[in-house]
């Protein structure tokens, strides 16, 4: 990639986005009965060209943080990045998206199969058929996909988190175990990537509950630590009704503090030859700290609006990440 010159005059760093529809009483989502399959509504594609593209809709669409951190990638490895990032999203998606605790269940158990299916050779649905070849080509286990159903699992089970260490150990399953399945894809020489991978992975998802809170929280979740609460004054409530206090700015800094230190040293983890190639991943935690920094200039107003960075802030970011 050519180096050049910081571009001026750019658009303003952040912009803030009105989460239309968590607002909107008329936008419910369809409500799927327990025997559809996760692949109903997208039908089946015709070859590895459209099962590609979904998955770059489905993980990356243009303008996502995702899209331009995959920019770093050499062409020849994004479709099998992208097919990986679009199964971690379809499991990510399930607890957002479904509403019924059975159904939510059926569609993972449904996904469980579909994994039996793509590592005996017969993938049905779009993303497991872009993954098909990546799997043989990486080499890449069946317990390294499970391991990211866990992180789905524990969102179908609860929604609040008693300490830190539950909150961690949920952020290992969401974050970590995503991160780590990427990281044999964006390829690694030293054999303690993947796990130093993981760590990043999981510190990231660490920030994004505190860029993310106002999302999750009309979702119904408040992933911060119930004692953290009580320690600082805010209850769950507070956070679900957008108030706004001294005590709830007070929760967010250390929220913060907490999450930047483990980015910071998790970033410094990578080893050193396989920087280049985890490329991808370390200009995703660029990304997430430098959103992390527009919602603190914003003094964490985060209950009632999303905040996101410009494309071309994120372009900026994640080509300068190293």
């Amino acid at each position: 990639m050519l180096e050049f010159a910081p571009i001026h005059g750019i658009a303003p760093a952040a912009r803030l986005c009105a989460d239309v529809r968590a607002n909107d009483p008329t936008d419910t989502p369809k409500r799927m009965q327990p025997h559809e399959t996760a692949d109903d509504d997208v039908g089946t594609p015709a070859g590895p060209t459209q099962a590609n593209e979904y998955c770059r809709q489905k993980a990356g669409p243009q303008g996502s943080a995702l899209y331009y951190a995959l920019l770093q990638l050499p062409p020849s490895k994004r479709d099998a990045a992208y097919a990986v990032h679009a199964f971690c999203q379809e499991i990510a998606d399930i607890h957002s998206a479904v509403h019924d605790p059975g159904v939510a269940h059926a569609k993972l158990d449904w996904w469980r199969q579909e994994l039996t299916n793509l590592f005996a050779g017969k993938p049905v649905h779009p993303v497991t058929r872009a993954l098909a070849p990546v799997v043989k080509d990486t080499g890449l286990s069946r317990t390294a996909f499970d391991a990211v159903l866990h992180g789905a699992e524990m969102d179908l089970s609860q929604m609040r988190y008693l300490d830190f260490a539950g909150l961690n150990h949920y952020c290992d399953a969401a974050g970590g175990a995503p991160a780590e399945l990427a990281s044999h894809v964006y390829g690694f020489d030293d054999a303690q990537t993947p796990s130093a991978a993981r760590a990043l992975g999981h510190a990231i998802a660490l920030a994004r509950r505190v860029t993310e809170a106002g999302v999750d929280a009309r979702a119904g979740y408040v992933y911060f630590p119930i004692d953290e609460l009580q320690r600082f004054g805010v209850t769950a409530a507070d956070i679900q009704n957008g108030k706004y206090s001294p005590e709830f700015l007070a929760l967010m800094k250390f929220q913060d503090a907490r999450a930047r230190k483990a980015i910071r040293e998790a970033m410094a983890a990578i080893p050193k030859r396989d920087r280049r190639k985890q490329k991808p991943l370390l200009a995703l935690a660029a990304l997430q700290l430098a959103l992390l920094d527009e919602v603190a200039a914003s003094d964490y107003q985060v209950l009632h609006q999303r905040i996101d960075l410009t494309p071309l802030r994120k372009f900026w970011r994640a080509w300068r990440a190293r």
